[in-house]
């Protein structure tokens, strides 16, 4: 496989990232009263829904840009493992975060080699 072909894989990948995270984020800028409602039977207030949309966008900024990239995993995947953790408390299916972490590590093991070599050594 070129390089080239390479380079487009890695930014194809990372923007289908970037178009679910940034999706969700936006939902919760957006959210109408029964997002609201919904949210509120979890626990979260409309500032805090807010919130989580913003603390989104700020990981996502760290995973699209590849320096801080490393940084941006773990943060979307500490995000996820929170939403799984609600869903999990509220009885909700798990499905879609599990599904959502799972790609973002596909794409991050991907993006950076360098995580499969520290996963492998021992």
């Amino acid at each position: 496989m070129s390089e080239k072909t390479k380079k487009i894989i890695y930014w194809v990948l990372t923007g289908l990232v970037a178009f679910i995270f940034l999706g969700s984020a936006m939902g919760k800028f957006t959210a109408d009263e029964k997002a609201l409602e919904m949210a509120a039977s979890m626990g979260i207030d409309a500032n805090t829904y807010k919130l989580l949309g913003c603390i989104e966008i700020l990981s996502l900024v760290f995973f699209i840009l590849p320096r801080t990239g490393i940084i941006g995993t773990l943060l979307l995947c500490a995000y996820m493992g929170g939403a799984i953790a609600t869903h999990l408390e509220h009885g909700q299916s798990i499905m879609a975060p599990c599904i959502i972490q799972a790609f973002l590590w596909a794409v991050a093991i991907y993006r950076f080699p360098e995580l499969t070599t520290r996963l492998r050594n021992k």
